[in-house]
């Protein structure tokens, strides 16, 4: 009898050792974000949708820079790209909660964003320029002249942080709205006076050959020299691959190819 019992409890602390090792190996995969999106064959890309880096085109098929690059990366991680539209606002969330793998938006690096999050090294240069109606940029071309003027930009964004702490706009009424193509809109219809977007929006959404052709850049207001990186969960094993990635993408001309695309070659980082 005691010779079965100690066979028996061989038996169980044998599964207990494998089940173990079983659940080590489960908590080592799980904190390996690049095997997390391996497993699943896909990289969740959250965007907004705002030409020229990702927006839908005449047949309803969703392309840009953005687009192009996010599905050339993603061959070379072995993984096909899913682009979900999110709001802006909820964007951290949105990847801490992994409801996405990633931002890869026109997302501006600072501070305060890396120490949240991990990011890309940087591939396009971008600042913030103030756009409005053709008659009205001369206007508008000072600082303080547009106070008492309605003046609107995407929530939680770089432009927001320009509309709302640069002394060229003090004075003026500041709304928030969900996007860029939302801020432009509202300029259109002329329930905003301007607005404060992405120089690299401007190059695609406004101006001569666009539904905006009307609207244009205020030559004299722009701010906030930027870089746009691709963000990812913090300490996400990912961003090494995906620097990688753009590396090679930048060597074999790809990168170039789809920036001219695009019009943005002038932007593009790569060095």
């Amino acid at each position: 009898m005691k010779k079965v019992l100690s066979a028996v409890l061989a038996v169980i602390m044998a599964f207990s050792v494998v089940g173990l090792f079983a659940a080590c190996s489960k908590d080592a995969s799980t904190d390996s974000d690049l095997a997390y999106v391996q497993d699943k064959g896909n990289l969740v890309i959250g965007i907004t949708l705002f030409a020229p880096m990702d927006y839908y085109d005449e047949n309803n098929e969703l392309t840009g820079f953005e687009v192009e690059f996010g599905k050339a990366v993603c061959e070379k991680l072995g993984v096909e790209p899913v682009f979900q539209e999110i709001n802006w606002e909820a964007k951290e969330s949105e990847l801490n909660a992994k409801n996405i793998d990633c931002i890869w938006n026109g997302f501006t690096i600072n501070d305060e964003r890396l120490a949240t999050m991990s990011i890309s090294d940087p591939y396009m240069a971008n600042k913030q320029v103030l756009i409005t109606k053709e008659e009205n940029a001369d206007k508008y071309a000072t600082a303080g002249s547009l106070a008492g003027k309605t003046l609107v930009a995407e929530k939680e964004s770089a432009g927001e942080d320009v509309a709302t702490t640069d002394a060229f706009f003090e004075g003026a009424n500041y709304t928030a709205v969900d996007s860029m193509a939302k801020a432009i809109m509202e300029v259109k219809s002329g329930t905003a006076d301007a607005a404060v977007i992405d120089y690299v929006t401007g190059i695609g959404s406004i101006g001569e050959g666009t539904d905006y052709s009307d609207i244009v850049m205020v030559e004299s207001a722009s701010f906030a020299d930027e870089q746009y990186g691709i963000a990812f969960r913090k300490g996400s094993d990912i961003t090494a691959e995906v620097n990688k990635a753009i590396d090679e993408l930048i060597a074999d001309g790809t990168l170039q190819k789809i920036a001219e695309k695009y019009k943005l070659s002038e932007q593009l980082i790569t060095e």
